[in-house]
């Protein structure tokens, strides 16, 4: 065989996935708030791109004046710049060109209707109007407390300005006062900085005491000071010392309790009589004992919380149409609407004397252009995907968990004619806001358990939820086992076999039929 050399010349065809196209597939992930920085970093490094709200904002401004305004000078004002309104993250697009989904009616008999068409119009956020409102405050909205005015003068803005004072802030000016000498004080200040939000410290006195280089015993001796000195419970090492502390303080800590605090494994299991032999006592007293052990508190230092949980900000907001069924738009209050700054564009592109300026501003330009197309098609795609899913939930919004179908993303990307990995990826941790609270859109995609029937499938959400109810229903002397659940959802027509219940069952954190038996016969 003789090794020559050749010339071939072949034609394929293959995707390539250029730095826009990554760039594309990437704001899809994103949810609204990090879309937000990202508009931020992009419009931080390109001159053409400008937040909406900012333009208005200097239209509002008296000092701004676009026609005197010069670029490099000291004292010139920011320039109001009088850009031709390139789709404000889809702008005009998405503002005039509606996206109307006139679905038809599903098997409830209501039709839905998905509109886009105020997706970036929000002059009418205020008060009154469609109701907006009253939904964004039950998805967590932030209104001023107490009455406060932006423009009040009758609050105390210096108490608004004061931080307020955290559990540690507490418990250090209380070191000062209570420990003398400087060893202590820094032992006690070393153990409140180890304090987690629970109150369990997490050093030992010993680390403590290798850490500062004093005595052990002397970090003992802190450590128990501590623990007597603000909540019973704080500075505790672990759950049984927690919990003996509080005992403690009410004086409650006798043989018995300490034996029932030792044995916390049991108590978990509901081994009656196994706490009856450990205890020395009688089934009366452990009921009792386990009674009082209830109404301690297992994390004390989370009383102490100051600061409130931020809510989540929903990225869909859905809501009654006029006509029935449902209207979804992007939520304003977070998504990002930038424009295109063309007249600014126009004036430096004219003093651009070099070829290499001229092809730097034309990229920047690019840039800007590809930015406002791509937040518009995501903002669609968004709203497309969102839409399907509440087209075939919608028996859930009216009923609740009990109808939740069957849902997989393959469905809704056959019917929205999207590949199934973009389908995975708007959904990917987007929040929408219903009418039954806030939901991840994940939340609505289960996989579905066979009917002994023929009326189709269920969704395996749905079934969770009846073993749920079956089991809160019970009582002390009717506590349902997984074979007697298997045939009460069999009865129901659906076709579900004794592991799947036992999984389900212990997904959702619901003891054993035996451990509910014993719980029930304590009163716990």
């Amino acid at each position: 065989m003789v090794l020559t050399q050749r010339l071939d010349l072949r034609t394929t065809q293959s995707l390539v996935m250029t730095p826009q196209l990554q760039q594309a597939i990437k704001l899809l992930q994103l949810t609204n708030v990090e879309l937000g920085q990202f508009v931020e970093d992009q419009i931080a490094a390109n001159p053409f791109l400008e937040r909406e709200d900012a333009r208005e904002e200097a239209r509002e401004d008296p000092r701004v004046d676009g026609r005197d305004a010069r670029d490099g000078g000291d004292d010139a004002a920011t320039p109001a710049r009088s850009a031709d309104r390139e789709t404000p993250a889809g702008g005009e697009l998405a503002s005039d060109r509606a996206l109307e989904a006139g679905f038809g009616a599903d098997d409830t008999g209501t039709p839905i209707d998905i509109s886009y068409r105020d997706v970036w119009d929000d002059s009418d956020l205020g008060g009154g109007g469609d109701g907006r409102d009253g939904l964004r405050g039950e998805a967590g909205a932030i209104r001023p407390a107490g009455g406060a005015r932006p423009d009040g003068d009758s609050g105390d803005w210096s108490a608004a300005l004061r931080a307020p004072e955290t559990l540690q802030d507490r418990l250090r000016a209380l070191a000062g006062l209570s420990f003398r000498t400087v060893a202590e004080r820094a032992c006690a200040l070393a153990f409140i900085d180890a304090l987690s939000p629970t109150g369990y410290v997490e050093e030992g006195p010993e680390d403590i005491a290798a850490r500062l280089g004093i005595a052990p015993a002397t970090a003992a001796s802190v450590l128990t000071r501590l623990q007597q000195m603000e909540e019973p419970g704080l500075f505790a090492r672990d759950l049984a010392e927690c919990l003996a502390l509080q005992l403690k303080a009410r004086d409650r800590l006798d043989p018995a309790m300490r034996a029932l605090l030792d044995n916390l494994d049991l108590v978990a299991r509901r081994d009656i009589a196994a706490l009856m032999r450990r205890c020395r006592v009688d089934r009366e007293d452990v009921v009792e004992m386990l009674a009082e052990i209830r109404a301690l508190n297992p994390k004390p230092g989370l009383r102490f919380e100051m600061d409130p949980p931020v809510p989540a900000e929903p990225d869909i907001l859905m809501m009654p149409a006029a006509g029935g069924g449902w209207r979804l738009e992007l939520n304003p209050q977070t998504l990002p609407r930038v424009l295109i700054d063309r007249e600014y564009y126009d004036i430096v592109r004219a003093t651009a004397r070099r070829e290499e300026e001229r092809s730097f501003l034309s990229e920047r330009l690019n840039d800007a252009t590809w930015l406002v197309k791509a937040l518009d098609q995501r903002a669609r795609t968004i709203l497309k995907v969102a839409g399907e899913i509440v087209r075939r939930q919608d028996a859930f919004f009216h009923k609740g968990v009990s109808a939740l179908k069957p849902l997989t993303l393959r469905m809704v990307a056959e019917s929205v004619d999207l590949h199934e990995s973009t389908v995975s990826r708007v959904t990917a941790n987007k929040v929408i806001a219903t009418p039954r609270g806030l939901f991840d859109l994940k939340y609505f995609f289960t996989v579905a358990l066979a009917r002994t029937d023929a009326e189709g499938d269920h969704s395996a959400e749905a079934v969770r939820h009846r073993i749920r109810t079956l089991v809160e229903a019970e009582n002390a002397g009717a506590v349902l086992s997984d074979d007697q659940i298997v045939t009460i959802l069999n009865n129901e027509g659906i076709d579900i076999a004794r592991r799947t219940v036992a999984k389900y069952r212990e997904a959702m954190g619901i003891p054993s039929s035996v451990q509910r038996r014993r719980a029930k016969a304590v009163g716990l």
